[in-house]
């Protein structure tokens, strides 16, 4: 591996380790205004990750580089590390008893917006703590979708090239100019951050509550301040503004962006928007009429936990009203592949998502066509644009290793001793970052807390692996990569 290409990357990832480091004020101020002790483990870590990110970027300083492939790579992956081993140096240190291994778990189920979560007595805990597994989720999505949006269509991972935003053409961008379109996109994923947090005020929660579940809800992360998740608040207008809320940010932000912008409502009808609402709102009303019938439960107090839960599954959020899995079996089974398919490419929301199923489907109708015509000629296209041959083999290859990964992951956890329910839903909700599982160790009513260390490992593997779109971490793996 050229060192031209690991010093640029070890200057950014301290760069970015400055960021988080005067982050980390801020849980401490809130705890000294509160009077915990934790301020100091807060104050400490941020001295201590500030001076090695200091001295880091000093040592790696350099002129600018040449932005390739190898290095954006690299880029990604050290990034990501970075990040979930410095957000997890205050968990460790905090008076909670975490072994590394589950502060780990617990940081990098929050910067990749997972929302899996080892800790227990969340409702008495420190407000610290609290804000700073909010706080890292908030930081997480921005991460995400600036990936997404700027670095993957680059490295043209998994069909993610589709939504580049830089060409020739850009009649139909919401901005020529990289700057203009990173500050429309802070500005509206901040002011979407403010008005849930208004929302959630004005519904019954606290003002702290509002906060962080604004953060994690944009996020589409599904922390919560209380272990109970939404269960807590048992308020079915809360249900509804977190069902809006989490709706919206798995939508791409680009074409948010040119709705916001210049109202054009036309963004809205691109076609994954169109599958992803519209199998949350068949998988919503299906769920919901069935636990109606099944558990006699009134109507409308189903239909607001099923599109709730459903939202949050699908949205990859991982909030939970109730333990849906109590409702039936039929529940627990969509759930379960609910927790596949995530929301659209270009959000905060994990899983294979919706733009993949597209291309899918229409590369299966293709095939079905040519079996009747052999001869005739036939192009794959995503709405009025056509999907290159290199795009499509992007897709079907990341569908393989995202199942091959789980398969390989289910095993694992099985030799770790667990049940199948319980490897096989932890692994997928870990590769599609969604939170809770299914059982009663990993389910929406437990948590992670009893699960070992090794398997926590492993875990933290698959959120990461899941989080970078797979390939950007496998491609790591090959030797080709490493030589010079």
């Amino acid at each position: 591996m050229n060192a031209s290409a690991l010093r640029p990357a070890m200057y950014i990832a301290a760069l970015c380790g400055l960021y988080l480091a005067t982050a980390m004020f801020l849980p401490a101020m809130v705890d000294l205004y509160y009077g915990h002790e934790d301020w100091q483990v807060f104050a400490l870590s941020a001295f201590m990750v500030g001076g090695i990110s200091l001295m880091t970027a000093l040592a790696t300083r350099g002129p600018p580089p040449v932005f390739t492939k190898r290095l954006g790579f690299l880029l990604v992956n050290l990034l990501w590390v970075i990040f979930s081993l410095v957000g997890a140096i205050p968990l460790f240190l905090a008076d909670h008893e975490l072994t590394f291994a589950q502060s780990l778990f617990e940081s990098i189920s929050a910067i990749t917006t997972t929302g899996s979560t080892v800790l227990v007595g969340l409702d008495n805990m420190p407000p610290g703590i609290l804000l700073w597994r909010s706080l890292l989720q908030w930081l997480g999505g921005i991460g995400i979708v600036a990936l997404g949006l700027f670095v993957l269509p680059f490295l043209r991972v998994g069909g993610m090239s589709f939504f580049k935003l830089e060409s020739s053409d850009t009649s139909d961008k919401p901005f020529a100019r990289l700057a203009s379109f990173t500050r429309a996109f802070m500005g509206i994923y901040v002011g979407i951050t403010l008005i849930c947090a208004i929302c959630y005020a004005w519904a019954g929660m606290s003002r702290f509550d509002a906060l962080n579940h604004a953060m994690t809800t944009v996020a589409t992360g599904g922390f919560s301040t209380h272990d109970a998740s939404f269960g807590y608040f048992d308020s079915i207008p809360l249900l509804w503004i977190s069902t809006l809320f989490m709706t919206i940010c798995s939508l791409p932000f680009s074409l948010l962006i040119i709705f916001v912008v210049r109202r054009r409502l036309d963004s809205l009808r691109d076609p994954q928007i169109v599958v992803f609402v519209g199998y949350l709102f068949v998988f919503a009303v299906v769920l919901a009429v069935y636990h109606h019938l099944q558990n006699d439960v009134g109507l409308g107090t189903a239909l607001a936990h099923s599109f709730h839960n459903m939202s949050s599954i699908l949205s990859t959020t991982g909030y939970a009203s109730t333990d849906y899995t109590t409702w039936g079996p039929f529940a627990v089974a969509l759930a379960f592949f609910a927790t596949f398919m995530g929301g659209c490419t270009g959000s905060t929301a994990g899983g294979i998502k919706a733009y993949r199923f597209v291309v899918l489907f229409n590369i299966v109708g293709t095939g079905l066509k040519r079996l009747i015509y052999p001869n005739a000629v036939y192009s794959i296209r995503y709405g009025n644009s056509v999907i290159e041959p290199e795009a499509q083999r992007g897709i079907f290859l990341f569908v393989a290793l995202y199942i091959f990964l789980w398969a390989v992951g289910s095993l694992a956890m099985t030799l770790l001793g667990y049940d199948f329910l319980t490897a096989a839903s932890s692994v997928i909700t870990a590769l599609s970052n969604v939170g809770p599982g299914i059982g009663d160790i990993v389910g929406p009513a437990g948590n992670f807390s009893t699960i070992s260390d090794s398997a926590l490992y492993l875990l933290s593997v698959m959120m990461l692996a899941g989080r970078l779109e797979i390939l950007t971490v496998l491609v790591l793996l090959t030797p080709l990569f490493w030589r010079q």
